[in-house]
């Protein structure tokens, strides 16, 4: 609908109600998780039994709440861990992509690119499958000719990481590539005018005007891996990630304390992407 073009008052109406319903549709799923996290009741599901905090600070039996639950916690410090590494080595190497393929021209970069983008279209679950089989050959391999194990290629964090590494540093270059293209050049010849070798030059003048791109890609990767699901089922081993760790208590029978974890990472995604907004206004 173009707001310039007066339209009749049936048309505005049904657009109005269609953005609202729509933001319904998005809205009451989360809605309903938050609002059964505080009842006071063993099952996440009507009647409401009354309110209550148990589900996050409780700590007698039956009632454990998340700040309570050993398992959830460390599944959480877990998710962070992995996170924090796939985003620093997706903003690293996204970086350097950014300036591959925005600086210079070479022979097949357009094919690079396509393969670079390749892991975006690819099913999660068929991606990790595919990383776990290589994985596993190639430490099978090892083994059988030269009798080492080489644990990192066995299902576990070294596997989930390099696994959402795979797509989530397409993720980064993209906003890291979209920033550099803004950047004028002139800037960098005048350093380098000035005395200032290339590094020196690209570390003082370009990179703090990559940093609010770059920041935002460290977060945006970030949330990716906390909440990435069907790769990491593929690559887990004995660690398992917050998303591992509520999918294997729902096949035991849901109980409101992972509404309460829900509503915990509801709250904290939406202050992480608060943030980078907030900052990147400020750039």
């Amino acid at each position: 609908m173009i707001p310039s073009i007066r339209q009749p008052r049936a048309v505005r109406l049904a657009y109005n109600a269609y953005v609202a319903l729509f933001f319904v549709y998005l809205a009451l799923p989360l809605a309903v998780v938050s609002v059964f996290a505080f009842n006071d009741s063993q099952f996440p599901s009507l009647p409401w039994e009354g309110f209550t905090w148990a589900w996050f600070f409780g700590d007698a039996r039956p009632v454990i709440g998340v700040f309570h639950e050993r398992p959830i916690l460390r599944a959480i410090g877990t998710s962070a861990f992995v996170g924090l590494c796939v985003s620093l080595l997706s903003v690293a190497v996204g970086t350097c992509n950014a300036f591959l393929f925005n600086r210079h021209r070479f022979r097949l970069r357009g094919l690079l690119y396509v393969l670079m983008l390749l892991p975006l279209v690819i099913p999660g679950i068929v991606l990790g499958i595919s990383i776990l089989v290589f994985s596993s050959t190639l430490a099978n391999g090892v083994e059988d000719g030269m009798g080492w194990d080489i644990e990192a290629l066995r299902p576990g964090l070294v596997l989930v990481v390099l696994g959402q590494f795979s797509f989530i540093t397409t993720i980064a270059t993209l906003v890291i590539s979209a920033r550099l293209r803004k950047f004028d050049e002139s800037l960098e010849e005048a350093a380098l005018n000035l005395g200032a070798g290339r590094l020196t030059a690209v570390r003082t003048v370009t990179l703090p005007f990559l940093a609010p791109a770059m920041i935002g890609a460290f977060v945006v990767a970030f949330l990716m891996s906390f909440e990435n699901f069907n790769t990491t089922l593929m690559l887990v081993g004995s660690d398992a990630p917050l998303t591992i760790t509520m999918f294997d208590r729902l096949k035991e029978g849901s109980t409101p304390v992972l509404n309460a974890v829900s509503l915990l990472l509801m709250i904290g995604s939406s202050l992480l992407a608060l943030g980078m907004i907030a900052f990147q206004k400020k750039s």
